[in-house]
């Protein structure tokens, strides 16, 4: 009997198709698309587009969320990362990523007057709820894994501080407590150091734990009311698939990630 197939597998067979590839470019350009808004300009039926969809979200692609009567599709690039730190990181991660930068930034022409960016990122972890709200909300988890702590009194009102792990402890983001409900659900406000107090640079982030059959969990984070193009959402798009790897790595191995 064939094995069954692997992440790594479920990922590489997703992206083998061109309409899927362009239904993740066009997810890239604009995030939490319905299905009539990817259907545009896609050269298939309805019913097509909805069976790529679901291929992207078997492989843990896409993520989906309610907004209303509305079901949004965002991209989740987890898993993408994780086969990017096995397969290309170790060989050329340098010259890619500055490649990369420079095409993106001249490239870049975005409105950012307006907070409607956001990101949903989904990976699924070998541990219980309560681990992983630990893993968030203890400094001395976070640091084994983040390389920083997040140091609050985690009740709703409450500041929180995301602190660099080592002796100097500068505070490099901050924010408030909006919801804690251990160990399924954490808000929080989310805007750098120094520009704290400025509304128009705060954003949110959403920790969802959900336990899942065979000793899984899901984690989802939605962080959203981000500037589309700012330094914030730019660095969001990056930082977030690289925490969550290594968080999964380090709750279920021990050991986390070279960040």
């Amino acid at each position: 009997m064939a094995d069954a197939p692997n992440d790594d597998d479920r990922v590489f067979k997703a992206l083998g198709d061109p309409a899927r590839r362009q239904l993740l470019d066009r997810l890239h350009a604009k995030n939490g698309r319905t299905l009539s808004e990817l259907c545009e300009s896609m050269d298939m039926t309805r019913q097509s587009v909805t069976q790529h969809l679901g291929l992207l979200e078997d492989a843990n692609l896409i993520s989906t969320a309610r907004r209303g009567r509305e079901k949004l599709h965002f991209i989740n690039p987890v898993p993408l990362h994780d086969v990017y730190e096995r397969w290309v990181r170790k060989f050329e991660a340098g010259r890619l990523g500055l490649l990369y930068d420079l095409k993106h930034n001249l490239e870049r022409s975005e409105d950012m007057t307006d907070k409607s960016a956001s990101f949903v990122y989904v990976t699924y972890i070998r541990t219980t709820p309560e681990k992983i709200y630990e893993a968030i909300t203890m400094p001395e988890v976070a640091r084994r894994y983040w390389g920083h702590e997040n140091v609050s009194a985690w009740t709703p009102g409450a500041s929180w501080e995301h602190v660099r792990a080592n002796d100097e402890r500068p505070v490099e983001i901050v924010g408030t407590v909006v919801l804690a409900e251990p160990p399924h659900k954490l808000v929080i406000t989310w805007s750098a150091a120094s520009k704290a107090g400025d509304p128009d640079e705060e954003s949110r982030v959403t920790f969802e734990i959900e336990g899942q059959e065979n000793g899984m969990a899901r984690l989802t984070v939605t962080h959203d009311q981000l500037q589309p193009g700012s330094s914030m959402a730019k660095g969001i798009g990056k930082g977030w698939p690289l925490v969550l790897s290594s968080m999964k790595s380090f709750l279920e191995t021990g050991t986390g990630l070279d960040l």
